[in-house]
């Protein structure tokens, strides 16, 4: 007898002749979440085992593994010799409490097994009622499910309970795209929704120091590093904005300086991405949440990339929903942080709400030096990598 963690695969299975791919690519993440840790890992089919890891292990190896996208959840089970005796035994160990219905689930992929999967059930099940009292079968509606699933190579797992996991496709199944990461709960929401859908995250960050504090910039570090561990490695790229933002504060009308910020940032992004071999821009975009998330300010945005697709995954949700998303994921606490970002210098009292395409064209063109200080602030980008706390610099 032993204790393995037993981990479901999602969405991969309905890949057909595909699946290796996004099956082999689901291993390596596991394989990468799991650094440093001792453990063995096998696959049957569509399922994945961890096995002879160390018992004061198992709370950090539940904790990564759930973070990896592309599972679908995992159980701690008991693996033990099929056998009706063996499993007769252990199946004690999961019993309910007095009082509490149960339901048992068998599976049984092993057929030489001389029971069928119904009748062993019954019968297991038949164990608990003689040996613990005041517990009562519900095939319904049960207080605990007791799970037993017997396998071809002579070995039974016996499980209680199903932890879910991150879900999705696997990191890096879908191409890579490059996030506007601000300090705000939009945008690190932004990300962790495209990575659950299998892109590779780069990410890219505005600071406009000294009119933003250099804490702002920690943050923002801070909140890629917790993203790390849902997305692996990141790239971060910090661009300098503040000649830029002056230049707009001097030469553009008030209510569109917002405006035609947006616009000269996704440029840069762009750019930047490009060079990085991102295939799309990902921003964490709310309609109708602030002055710049109306349509005609995103179609003012999007005028100003040249060909690269622009996700905005949280387009259709609540302020709500995205700040529960990230108490999930572990960055709200950092976004409350009250370090404001480049969005807040030179905010005007009333910017504009829908603004004409054209008009921001023209406010955009009173820049005249606008390529240089773009480039300027292209080659003074600093870059760095940022891995899980558990990976090895």
């Amino acid at each position: 007898m032993e204790k393995v963690i037993v981990l479901r695969i999602g969405e991969i299975f309905l890949k057909g002749k595909n699946k290796s791919y996004f099956d082999n690519m689901l291993i390596n993440n596991l394989r990468k979440s799991l650094t440093g840790l001792d453990y063995k890992f096998r696959k049957s089919q569509n399922r994945y085992y961890l096995e002879e890891f160390k018992e004061e292990d198992l709370d950090t190896i539940v904790d990564r593994v759930t973070k990896v996208f592309g599972l679908h959840s995992l159980s701690i089970a008991t693996k033990v010799q099929t056998s009706e005796e063996e499993i007769a035994k252990y199946i004690l160990d999961y019993a309910p409490n007095p009082g509490q219905s149960f339901r048992i689930t068998c599976t049984r992929a092993d057929k030489t097994f001389p029971y069928k999967s119904f009748e062993f059930a019954a019968k297991m099940g038949g164990v608990i009622l003689s040996n613990v009292k005041n517990v009562t079968v519900d095939l319904h509606e049960p207080q605990k499910v007791i799970s037993i699933d017997i396998r071809e190579q002579g070995y039974t797992y016996i499980f209680a309970d199903k932890i879910m996991c991150a879900q999705g496709m696997p990191v890096g199944t879908s191409g890579k795209g490059m996030l506007l990461l601000s300090g705000g709960f939009d945008s690190p929401v932004a990300g962790w929704r495209m990575a659950r859908r299998g892109m590779k995250i780069s990410a890219i960050h505005f600071h406009s120091y000294p009119h933003t504090s250099l804490q702002a910039k920690e943050k923002v570090i801070d909140l890629a590093k917790v993203m790390t561990e849902y997305c692996g490695e990141i790239e971060l790229f910090i661009v300098p904005f503040t000649k830029i933002q002056e230049e707009i504060h001097k030469k553009c009308k008030e209510d569109f300086m917002i405006t035609i910020m947006r616009r000269i940032m996704i440029m840069i992004a762009e750019r930047i991405a490009k060079n990085n071999g991102c295939g799309a821009l990902i921003t964490g975009e709310s309609l109708a949440q602030v002055a710049s998330q109306t349509v005609e300010s995103i179609t003012s945005t999007n005028q100003a990339v040249e060909l690269m697709p622009v996700f905005r995954p949280l387009i259709g949700m609540d302020k709500m929903e995205i700040i529960e998303t990230a108490e999930h994921i572990g960055t709200a606490k950092l976004s409350e942080l009250p370090y404001p970002d480049c969005c807040t210098v030179f905010l005007p009292d009333f910017p504009v709400i829908k603004p004409k395409l054209q008009v921001a064209i023209d406010e955009q063109s009173k820049i005249v030096n606008l390529e240089e200080l773009i480039q300027d602030a292209i080659d003074n980008t600093e870059e760095m990598k940022l891995k899980p706390n558990y990976v090895e610099e």
